[in-house]
């Protein structure tokens, strides 16, 4: 196979969550443009179906959109089932979900804290469980990519600890997942964005203070574009990667370089 070849993902399908809006959208167009099939999920319907409809556009790929919330573990068994029902497998999955509350630590509620866990890390993990078992049954060499963040890794000046942790969290879960798995040719990795422009990060972003004091701390000055993922999730969705588990591929600008 030529080097460039083992990028595509013809014939490969995926599931993308979050899709509404953020990276998620980016992410979903990747792995359409290098030749998946996708079930596209998000909360919110209408924003999560004219995407569906743009990337489908836009790559000729096909584009299902599917409103479902991670929290909710019948909805992503039916989304499981969805992927199989419309296209047969699971190949890919991207855990892109994600929720963040900011504030100092001893202001944050009980309920603040609960929600950012709930969709983090329990609703990551109930879409990994729910997909591995499809992975398995359909004996299918799948692949896992989980959101996590440099936040994930390192601490910051920013409060929002329950982002914090349960980044964090993803990480060591991504790790536990992929030895667990390895061994049934389920590949599981994460992704460690740094500061790139969203609806997550506008608030953030819109302060210049912050938005300074992020540019300082990254060694490359400035803040990632949205395009500059898009190779990453191909790469570790691709055969490209099939030597790879357990790693978190940071895209940060060289923020965890220091």
């Amino acid at each position: 196979m030529h080097v460039l070849d083992s990028f595509r993902l013809d014939g490969k399908v995926g599931i993308v969550t979050g899709v509404s809006s953020g990276l998620g959208v980016y992410f979903a167009t990747a792995l359409a443009e290098a030749g998946a099939d996708l079930l596209v999920v998000a909360r919110r319907e209408d924003l999560l179906v004219e995407n569906a409809k743009k990337i489908s556009e836009q790559t000729g790929r096909k584009i299902i959109p599917m409103r479902a919330d991670v929290c909710n573990e019948q909805d992503i068994v039916n989304m499981v089932k969805r992927a199989e029902t419309e296209f047969g497998k699971i190949d890919i999955l991207v855990n892109n979900a994600g929720i963040a509350v900011a504030g100092p630590s001893n202001l944050l509620t009980k309920e603040d804290w609960d929600r950012v866990l709930a969709v983090n890390l329990t609703g990551l993990f109930l879409c990994c469980k729910h997909a591995i078992n499809s992975m398995i049954s359909k004996q299918v060499s799948g692949r896992i990519i989980n959101i996590a963040s440099i936040y994930g890794l390192f601490g910051d000046v920013l409060p929002a600890a329950p982002y914090y942790a349960s980044k964090g969290a993803v990480v060591n879960l991504t790790r536990a997942l992929a030895v667990e798995y390895a061994k049934s040719g389920i590949r599981i990795n994460a992704i460690a964005p740094g500061f790139f422009p969203s609806e997550m990060t506008k608030d953030v972003l819109s302060n210049s203070e912050i938005k300074a004091h992020i540019e300082a701390r990254t060694p490359m000055g400035r803040l990632g574009n949205g395009e500059e993922l898009k190779g990453a999730v191909v790469f570790l969705a691709s055969d490209a990667a099939s030597y790879i588990t357990g790693c978190v591929l940071s895209v940060d600008g060289g923020w965890t370089a220091e």
